[in-house]
């Protein structure tokens, strides 16, 4: 089982609070380690000095009170005691009558003479020390990685508006633009901002590059349609004073075929455009779908499984049905079956689907692409129709999903919105 993504703002919130734990630790280590070094090196030299005292004193026979000095203790700690009757100095922290003592020993005429001297007040004074440490560390550590929390969920939100941005720019929205850092230097980055910003701003330059060239071929292919359209009519007008015949019939079919291309690349030129508004009115969805399935002439069964009132555009939902349900007869094979179902989920649904090769991969990851249809087995065609039945179902607010049913065949589901329900 993979374990749960962790943000990008709590990666660097962690690490920056994990390395500052690691400074804190290391320099509360090494400032320990010269305060003690430090502080017990003045008790250890207190002792010593009072140490070499008795020992003057105690070679003279003159009295050594007030040095807290003895002579063979039995409280001394063993490995002193041993090193002083080996014939050397030494001192070592122990205890005297319950308390916490540095010793100092050294041999005096066959004997151990040793000093004592008060290391309680030391010990608690390094334990308070350590504790300040601690503390400070803590402090720190806290700080840091809250000011690291801050700045990058700061960077995290950046990033999140940029990617929310190129999502809607995938999704068809071209005005989707960041604003972050729209001026950049050499190199593609953005002047005077930093590398977020730089991404920001080549998102915003790419989108901008996309819907430029997006918009050009728009008008492009309305300029043609419209173009065509003028000697289109001149040409049919013509091709009806031909004698009747084979060669008349050929003419016109194809002038038709022609005339309804330009048809459709002037309807796809509006959709694009993003002027439509939907015509909305009440309607039962059932016999609506029939209708619309009827005008095409095409043997289609439609299956009503639960009905519903809807508000809708008549004239959209017949153009969206009718090519939908062309395609299936052109380039699916028969059964075509068509199906309402309005107690599927939240939203009603329309299926229409055919039991021919199906869709192409190809069209089920990036959709129908105009003058484009590369299906093996699946006809041909220039590839606008599912175009403008998407174009109609994106103004009406439909859902439009195109796959393959599990036992072959080409499958288009529409869903409609909630709010199209008329209650």
């Amino acid at each position: 089982m993979r374990p749960p993504a962790v943000s990008l703002r709590w990666k660097i919130a962690l690490t920056v609070m994990a390395v500052s734990c690691a400074v804190a630790a290391v320099l509360g280590v090494l400032v320990h380690n010269a305060v003690a070094r430090q502080t017990v090196g003045q008790v250890r030299k207190e002792a010593r000095a009072n140490l070499d005292t008795a020992l003057n004193l105690f070679e003279y026979g003159t009295s050594r009170e007030g040095l807290n000095s003895l002579l063979d203790p039995p409280e001394l700690p063993a490995p002193l005691r041993r090193l002083a009757r080996s014939g050397r100095h030494g001192t070592m922290v122990g205890s005297y009558h319950g308390r916490s003592v540095m010793w100092a020993a050294a041999p005096a005429d066959g004997q151990v003479m040793a000093v004592w001297t008060p290391y309680g007040t030391v010990h608690r004074s390094l334990d308070n020390f350590d504790t300040a440490i601690l503390g400070s560390a803590v402090l720190a550590a806290t700080t840091v990685a809250l000011a690291g929390l801050f700045l990058a969920q700061r960077i995290s939100r950046r990033l999140g508006t940029t990617a929310a941005v190129a999502r809607r720019i995938t999704a068809g929205d071209l005005d989707a633009r960041v604003g972050d850092g729209a001026g950049r230097g050499p190199g593609g980055r953005a002047a005077g901002q930093d590398e977020v910003a730089a991404v920001a701003a080549a998102l915003d330059s790419v989108a901008g590059s996309l819907q430029s060239r997006l918009q050009a071929e728009q008008r492009f292919t309305a300029d043609v349609a419209h173009e065509l359209r003028t000697p289109l009519t001149g040409i049919l007008a013509s091709a009806e004073l031909l004698p009747e015949g084979r060669p008349k019939e050929m003419i016109n079919d194809r002038l038709r075929a022609l005339r309804r291309l330009t048809e459709d690349l002037l309807e796809i030129s509006r959709l694009d455009s993003g002027t439509e508004h939907a015509d909305l009115s009440a309607y039962d969805l059932g016999d609506l779908v029939r209708r619309c399935v009827a005008a095409t002439a095409l043997d289609t069964e439609v299956r009503i499984a639960a009905d519903a009132v809807v508000e809708t555009d008549r004239r959209r939902l017949d153009r969206i049905l009718a090519n939908l349900v062309i395609n299936a007869h052109r380039h699916g094979r028969a059964p075509v079956v068509v199906t309402v179902d309005a107690a599927a989920g939240p939203r009603p649904t329309i299926e229409v689907r055919d039991h021919g090769p199906g869709y192409p991969p190809d069209l089920l990851h990036h959709g129908p692409q105009r003058f484009r249809t590369d299906a093996p087995g699946r006809g041909r065609g220039h590839g606008l129709g599912l175009t403008i039945a998407v174009g109609h179902s994106a103004v009406l607010g439909i859902d439009v999903r195109f796959t393959n049913a599990p036992e072959g065949g080409a499958r288009t589901l529409l869903r409609l919105p909630r709010s199209a329900v008329v209650e």
